[in-house]
């Protein structure tokens, strides 16, 4: 339950500090007093998106801060967060907004703790439910309809629709990792089918030696060049060994030498070195002659062989452009792609183990969606009977209900499209509820919801924010009682311009707009004094709840309207008076 609300700088609202009590606590003011702005203040300290506009105008620093009751559930959560009650059972949430040139800076704290956003919102949902005006509109969104019957099939069905969600992450990741593999699949058989066809052209190229083309293409120059090569050799033997005509040959003419150092040595044998030397020589001149003869003997003009040599290159070069750049590279990729290719060949049945896996969880998520779909029709056939019972006596005697579901493709919320029909008006057919019900059936049908939710749920504070907006004073009466209702095991916070609503209350707050003095321009020295606008809040007695009941009624404290606020106090007091009677007799 809030105890309390204090606001500083907040909008309109220089400084509040707003006690609340148990019950039904209601606020009303003239239209633009700033009720909806105390509401907005306790949606901001827990954790509401704000804009740089919510800080009071001349101010840069707004603090906010709601003191809660604790009850066993928030107990629990704040053991689980580690943070310890203040007092042994209190829950401070405060929030310091704080606007600079270009940004907007916020800290929450929960009984002191600096808190993030995640923690606040939890929070959040176990302190306050808050309906603010339009809320009305997420009655037609067929996803909120599927929250609020989930909602209201409680913990057991919550349990399932959690399974399905874990069923359907479980599905999507197998059919992610199925579509991966489908790639991957696509993409070995295209790897398979070109490593296949270099192996053949690899094959077919047939290579051995990485020096091959080194050789070739030495044995291409001698084969192009045979008949320059045995001239050249014969004029080699010639001048070495054999000469023709008056030259000697070099073998002849260190034949003569080494006669003469032969006779020397006889005289001087320290010429013998020498005379070794030039016999050394004469062997090599006469071993190269014979192997330069031979050579000249083994050469031989041979264009097919020319031919043959110059194709085997143009191939090999082919290879190295492809596979290389060098020969011994284009070898090593040979080898490597063999070895590359057997794996792929290998590793083809993954794929069908896959299929098999993302079918089991498929199947899976189907059984889970169906036990959802199946909780959900027992929590849909106990929700309209619930319904109707909390819609008629708020004058609705002959509406009808149904909670429609359809089968639909599985999501992580289920398998089930849901849609609220509505019927209010007899031999009227069954229409989606944001086609067939006016405004003031949706506020009605609210309500309704939120108090079959109320036997549900864990009690806390329910605010309503003008949710009697546009109804009539009959219909106004049964939402009055309805609040009533809901305020028996529930704080509840209301704004209202409807009188018959304000007289239930237990406590009556009245809002209103003022015009003072303040000084700008504190620290400076053409300080002055200008008007600025405000908001208070004050809690009204019994007499004074008679002259604000009276101005709801008809905008004047007349006699007549005096007496019909009276009345209106009276009649609430009777029926709050029997509802308490009521509850001590079921006691």
């Amino acid at each position: 339950m809030l105890t309390s609300l204090r606001i500083n700088n907040f909008a309109l609202i220089d400084h509040l500090d707003l006690k609340l009590g148990s019950g039904l606590n209601v606020f009303t003011g003239e239209t633009g007093a700033g009720k909806s702005i105390i509401l907005d203040a306790l949606n901001a300290t827990l954790g509401a998106k704000i804009d740089r506009r919510i800080i009071r105008t001349g101010t840069k620093r707004a603090i906010l801060e709601a003191t809660f009751d604790l009850n066993s559930d928030l107990a629990e959560w704040l053991s689980n967060q580690e943070i310890e009650p203040l007092d042994g059972k209190l829950v401070v949430c405060s929030r310091e907004i704080v606007v600079a040139e270009n940004s907007l800076r916020t800290r929450s704290r929960v009984n002191g703790i600096l808190v993030n956003r995640k923690i606040m919102d939890q929070i959040r949902d176990r302190l306050v439910e808050i309906t603010a005006q339009g809320q009305t509109v997420q009655l037609g969104n067929p996803d909120m309809q599927r929250e609020w019957l989930d909602l209201y099939g409680g913990h057991p069905l919550l349990k399932c629709r959690e399974a399905v969600n874990i069923a359907y992450q479980k599905a999507q990741k197998a059919k992610a990792a199925l579509e991966n593999r489908r790639q991957s699949e696509k993409g070995r058989l295209q790897r398979i089918d070109l490593l296949q066809y270099q192996l053949q052209e690899l094959d077919k190229a047939n290579l051995t030696e990485a020096q091959e083309l080194e050789q070739l293409i030495q044995e291409s120059q001698r084969l192009s060049h045979a008949v320059e090569l045995q001239h050249q050799s014969y004029q080699i033997y010639q001048a070495l060994y054999q000469s023709e005509g008056d030259n000697s040959a070099a073998a002849d003419l260190l034949g003569e030498v080494e006669t003469i150092l032969n006779d020397m040595v006889n005289y001087d044998s320290t010429l013998q070195p020498i005379s070794e030397m030039i016999s050394e020589a004469l062997a090599q001149v006469v071993e190269a002659s014979r192997q330069i003869s031979s050579y000249n003997e083994q050469l031989e003009a041979d264009p097919q062989r020319l031919e043959d040599v110059e194709e085997r290159i143009k191939e090999l070069k082919q290879i190295c452009r492809k596979y290389g750049p060098t020969l011994e590279e284009a070898i090593n990729y040979y080898y490597k792609i063999q070895v590359e290719l057997k794996e792929l060949l290998e590793g083809g049945e993954s794929l069908e183990a896959q299929e098999k896996t993302y079918q089991e969880a498929k199947k899976e998520l189907q059984n889970k969606c169906n036990e959802l779909s199946l909780q959900r029709q027992n929590a849909a056939t106990k929700l309209e009977t619930h319904l109707v019972e909390e819609l008629k006596p708020m004058a609705m005697e002959k509406v009808k209900f149904q909670v429609q579901i359809t089968s639909t493709t599985p999501t992580s919320t289920g398998a089930d499209h849901l849609i609220f029909c509505f019927s209010s008006n007899p031999g009227e057919p069954l229409q989606p509820l944001n086609l067939t019900a006016s405004g003031g059936e949706m506020s009605r049908f609210l309500l309704a919801l939120k108090a079959c939710f109320s036997q549900t749920e864990v009690s806390g504070t329910l605010v309503f924010d003008e949710i009697d907006v546009g109804v009539s004073g009959r219909v106004a009466g049964a939402i009055s009682e309805k609040l009533h209702q809901l305020s028996r095991q529930n704080q509840v916070l209301c704004v209202t311009h409807q009188p018959i609503v304000a007289a239930m209350a237990d406590h009556h707050f009245n809002v209103s707009k003022q015009v003072i003095k303040e000084m700008t321009n504190i620290e400076a020295k053409n300080q002055k004094c200008e008007e600025r606008t405000i908001v208070r809040v004050k809690t009204l007695d019994n007499y004074q709840r008679r002259e604000e009941l009276a101005q709801l009624a008809s905008g004047r404290s007349a006699q007549e309207a005096i007496a019909f606020a009276e009345s209106l106090l009276t009649q609430a007091a009777t029926k709050r008076e029997k509802s308490l009677t009521s509850s001590s007799g079921g006691e």
